[in-house]
């Protein structure tokens, strides 16, 4: 079983949660290329989560090239590039400055990421 946890009091809705840990486990190589996931039904029961919350997940995070959705062969892990030392701490500097000026504009946490999302999409 993935390590995997939802609070449902959390900051964010379920479906980020797992998002997030779905791809810092993906990218931290926790979870490696071609581990296959639990399907959807299961994952859902196992976090107490709505299946369709899970579904989305999976559709989001394959539409983003972390996860391969094969049918009834179910859903794994996808080959992920791992950025280079160099490159992980410009991302992570130009993270840090993003958000500083962001929060000198006024917004919090929950806005920056929103409007971090909106650019993705």
């Amino acid at each position: 079983m993935i390590p995997l946890k939802v609070d449902s009091n959390g900051r964010y809705p379920p479906f980020e949660q797992l998002r997030r840990q779905l791809v810092d486990q993906i990218v931290s190589r926790k979870l490696p290329s071609g581990t296959k996931l639990p399907p959807v039904r299961r994952l859902a029961a196992d976090l107490g989560l709505a299946p369709n919350t899970v579904a989305r997940t999976y559709r989001e995070l394959e539409a983003e090239g972390y996860l391969i959705t094969q049918g009834r062969n179910g859903t794994t892990v996808a080959p992920v590039a791992a950025p280079s030392d160099r490159v992980q701490y410009q991302a992570d500097e130009l993270t840090k400055e993003y958000v500083a000026r962001m929060g000198e504009l006024g917004f919090g946490p929950d806005s920056i990421f929103m409007a971090v999302r909106r650019q993705l999409d």
